[in-house]
């Protein structure tokens, strides 16, 4: 399998930026997941889970807060004006805030009338503690929309989760892919590029591959990762 996509996401949950070749430290590409809005009046981190709109905004890396470009082109990284927007108080954190970390899931997902709280993992703003790189195949997507899915890489052909509890060469980079990557409504939303809501995708998951879809991995020695790298047993 080779590299066909590379994604960084600046801002958990926000769109992020399509690179041709990226660095890949500790956390994973350089920059993904480096911030988040919070609530200041609940404390929760936000995520299109609970917030579908910030799908709608984006991200991109700068050499201090990120950018944020709002549906409507405004560009800011005000707190205030990112307040406005979500209609609610936020605050951008950077991955080195050191407070509680809590999200949400809804916990009945044909309503979303009921929502469960979950501690998320240190350090990047990932949801899990095993997947700073996520590796996804255009087998594994079909014909769904692979941004659907928010993967770091995207990858041809199909096979990735064959890769789990093996280590892997991706460009300069050695990985340990450590486990298939559980699904949440985030796949359901709706995004740019005529990308509609569509409940269908969860259910398909969880009726055909145990609710995963992706694998995470962990880098053991960091590099660069370009487009066109192939995937090889390290």
């Amino acid at each position: 399998m080779r590299v066909l996509e590379l994604w960084r996401y600046p801002v958990k949950s926000l769109q992020g930026e399509r690179l041709t070749a990226a660095d890949v430290g500790p956390e994973g590409i350089e920059g993904d997941r480096a911030w988040a809005l919070f609530d200041t009046g609940t404390g929760f981190g936000l995520t299109a889970r609970r917030v579908p709109d910030l799908l709608f905004a984006s991200a991109r890396t700068t050499s201090g807060r990120p950018e944020v470009v709002l549906p409507d082109g405004t560009v800011t990284d005000d707190d205030a004006v990112l307040s406005d927007w979500v209609g609610r108080p936020v605050q951008l954190r950077p991955a080195a805030f050191e407070g509680e970390r809590l999200y949400e899931n809804p916990a009945d997902l044909e309503t979303e009338s009921r929502w469960d709280p979950f501690r998320g993992a240190d350090g990047a703003f990932h949801d899990n503690a095993t997947a700073r790189v996520t590796l996804l195949s255009t087998g594994s997507t079909g014909s769904w929309a692979p941004r659907r899915f928010r993967a770091n890489v995207l990858l041809d052909g199909a096979g990735e989760d064959a890769l789990v509890g093996t280590r892997v060469r991706l460009g300069g980079a050695v990985l340990d892919v450590l486990d298939p990557v559980p699904r949440c409504v985030m796949t359901t939303r709706p995004q740019p590029g005529g990308i509609g809501r569509d409940t269908g995708v969860l259910k398909t998951i969880h009726r055909t591959h145990e609710g995963t879809l992706s694998v995470g991995a962990m880098p053991v020695t960091g590099g660069r990762v370009s487009v066109g790298d192939e995937l090889r047993g390290d």
